[in-house]
């Protein structure tokens, strides 16, 4: 493990509840996690216990003990915002089988930018950006636990660019659809979600919408499940774009639909008319350049796969 996790804040070591029949314990260490099961039902073969792909470091009469670099046995590394977590699952694999979450989250180093983590988030680094994006929880606190979402609930999504040495930009999205593949390709299907330069078309048909911004080198995005690719895999593909503040037009902004009231600017209501061509063709009325790195940094991703399922079929 690199170094500057003796730095890291310990945040949190989260299990899930233990049954009457067991104890866990969860120690997150910066370059290490012990986990010790203890368990009191004397039939339990502890040998069949696993925590991701690894085996138990030791096993005794009633203890079975991990004690494992964060970087083996399947870890999964995300990052949301300031923190850095480390997710697994711990499995016994007899009758009655079963599965428990395991956590440990850090306080992230201002110096640390990821590569990539799947599937829930993805990281794209550019230049000295780097771009994130993925499914959240409902609160948007953190990533989400699950890749299903029954239709009609909501798909919380956020979008974020990390700045090293740029100067301030806002991150907005222009582009994204629901598609089929994991790659768009000629024969995938796909169902429209932001469509002309940062409008958001599906909530014309739908409650999604864009969330208050926290900050504006980060997007949130409220997507009502909808009924594309129900029961199937879904991926979601984006065009990111980090652009200077000062520089918002009808070719770049963050518009949704609002009942009763039209389209709506996300970052200041008072200069809605930027979203008056969200339902015929919005164009620039200034000549600007995406491609020189003048004004903003353009970057595609995708999500997924996720599942959307209708509990009435």
């Amino acid at each position: 493990m690199m170094a500057f996790f003796w730095q890291c804040a310990l945040l949190l070591s989260l299990a899930a509840a233990m049954s009457v029949y067991a104890d866990m314990k969860l120690e997150c260490r910066p370059d290490f996690v012990t986990l010790v099961w203890t368990e009191r039902r004397s039939q339990a073969d502890l040998s069949l216990f696993r925590l991701g792909n690894c085996f138990p470091t030791s096993i005794s009469a009633t203890e079975a003990v991990f004690s494992v670099d964060v970087n083996d046995c399947n870890f999964r590394r995300i990052v949301t915002g300031d923190h850095l977590m480390y997710t697994n699952d711990l499995t016994y694999s007899s009758s009655p089988d079963f599965t428990y979450p395991v956590v440990c989250a850090y306080e992230r180093p201002n110096n640390w930018y990821p590569l990539l983590y799947e599937p829930v988030f993805s990281t794209y680094g550019l230049g000295d950006l780097v771009f994130h994006i993925g499914l959240m929880n409902a609160d948007f606190s953190g990533p989400a636990e699950s890749s299903t979402f029954p239709l009609g609930s909501f798909i919380p999504i956020m979008a974020s660019v990390s700045q090293m040495t740029h100067q301030p930009l806002l991150l907005l999205l222009e582009e994204c659809v629901a598609a089929n593949t994991a790659e768009l390709q000629p024969e995938s299907t796909l169902y429209p979600i932001i469509a002309n330069k940062g409008c958001l078309v599906d909530s014309l048909v739908s409650r999604s919408k864009f969330e208050r911004r926290q900050k504006s080198s980060e997007i949130h995005l409220s997507l009502q499940a909808f009924r594309f690719g129900v029961g199937e895999r879904v991926f979601i593909h984006c065009k990111l774009v980090a652009w200077d503040p000062n520089g918002m037009d009808h070719t770049k902004k963050a518009c949704h639909y609002v009942k009763e009231h039209g389209w709506e600017l996300l970052d200041n209501s008072a200069y809605s008319n930027l979203c008056d061509c969200c339902e015929s063709d919005c164009k620039s009325r200034r000549s600007r350049s995406t491609a020189s790195g003048k004004h903003g940094v353009v970057q595609n991703a995708v999500i997924g796969p996720l599942t959307i399922t209708d509990v009435n079929s």
